[in-house]
């Protein structure tokens, strides 16, 4: 992340999701620069795209783009904005950003991949405590326990952004709408290889990933 220099108006969304982005693409997605366009991949959404250079960073790490590319991020003839783009950064499934997108996409995939008859991919999208303020998440997360969308797991990471909370917490709110659903540290890598690997059991999964609060 270091060789990205240019203005970064978010980094907290960035440095934030640093470790679980890793341990995604290093232990858990089965998707990689060979098989991104296979239609039995894995699927990552960030939809937490305001703050990307975390993601940029392990894209490059796993050879999805070139690691040169990093040091123009943000300028204006670099394929790296401000946003993540589908059509300009190899490994990007979905442009994102605008908040309380995400996790409808993701359900959306999840639906689809369903109707397919493609039951092995996994459906991942990584969101922002404050971001599940939004009343489209609440939609789709509601949506996704009804139909028992066990090939999605949102992994949330909480910094203590949100305005308001939930009572009894965040995973809370997923397992009333019929979620598994668990709260581990967002640091702790074999914490979090565990949570995202956990067996399926006819239900989607949450995974609560706390963090440091933002300053």
């Amino acid at each position: 992340m270091s060789l990205m220099t240019g203005a970064e108006k978010h980094e907290p969304s960035a440095t934030s999701t640093l470790d679980v982005l890793w341990v995604l693409y290093d232990a858990v997605l089965r998707v990689s620069p060979g098989s991104r366009e296979d239609p039995e991949r894995d699927r990552f959404v960030l939809s937490k795209g305001h703050g990307p250079m975390a993601y940029y960073a392990v894209l490059a790490a796993k050879g999805f783009l070139p690691v040169d590319t990093l040091r123009g991020f943000g300028t204006y003839a670099s394929p790296l904005g401000h946003h993540p783009d589908r059509m300009l950064v190899p490994g990007v499934e979905v442009g994102s950003g605008s908040l309380g997108h995400g996790l409808p996409l993701a359900v959306g995939m999840a639906l689809g991949l369903r109707a397919q008859g493609r039951t092995r991919p996994r459906v991942i999208v990584l969101l922002g405590d404050a971001e599940m303020d939004e009343g489209s998440n609440h939609e789709a997360l509601a949506f996704a326990g009804r139909m028992g969308l066990d090939s999605l797991t949102a992994v949330v990471i909480d910094n203590s952004s949100a305005t308001h909370g939930w009572p009894g917490g965040l995973a809370a709110r997923f397992a009333s709408e019929g979620w598994q659903a668990r709260t581990v540290s967002g640091r702790d890598h074999a914490a979090l290889a565990q949570a995202f690997t956990v067996p399926r059991d006819g239900r989607p999964q949450a995974v609560v990933a706390v963090v440091e609060p933002k300053e």
